[in-house]
């Protein structure tokens, strides 16, 4: 598995801890130290580290915009509906899509759906992707 997809992986779990967290609001102060600490906990690469800081960063600064692109490609669903793991891999796949520039739309959609089959239910796969076309078709025109 290469560095990038340890990486997504990483940030992803994450993520999904803090669906579940008590805490509010988090800086980006607050960010790099509960990460150095979840890292540490679950045993994230060095090398996995910087990338999956990376994403959580463009996420926390962006998140407003990347859950709006989640909900206009997702219509009759709110964002609270949609299972916490799969909305999370949409997140970290926006923030590739949107804020990445060395990462093509078609990498972080293959990328996503491969997590999601480890991740996620029977049907996150096609959801996955179905939302990620949707959000390249609003990106991209």
């Amino acid at each position: 598995m290469g560095i990038r997809r340890q990486a997504r992986e990483a940030a992803l779990q994450f993520l999904f801890q803090e669906d579940f967290a008590v805490c509010e609001n988090m800086d980006l102060e607050d960010l790099e130290e509960r990460f150095a600490l979840f890292s540490g906990l679950f045993q994230v690469t060095r090398k996995g580290r910087s990338y999956a800081l990376d994403l959580l960063r463009i996420y926390l600064v962006n998140s407003e915009q990347i859950n709006e692109l989640i909900k206009q490609a997702t219509i009759n669903w709110r964002l609270a509906r949609i299972a916490a793991t799969d909305r999370n891999i949409l997140r970290l796949a926006i923030c590739e899509m949107v804020f990445v520039s060395d990462v093509p739309d078609e990498v972080a959609i293959n990328e996503a759906v491969e997590i999601a089959k480890r991740f996620g239910g029977d049907e996150s796969p096609s959801f996955i992707n179905g939302v990620l076309d949707a959000v390249r078709k609003i990106l991209r025109g």
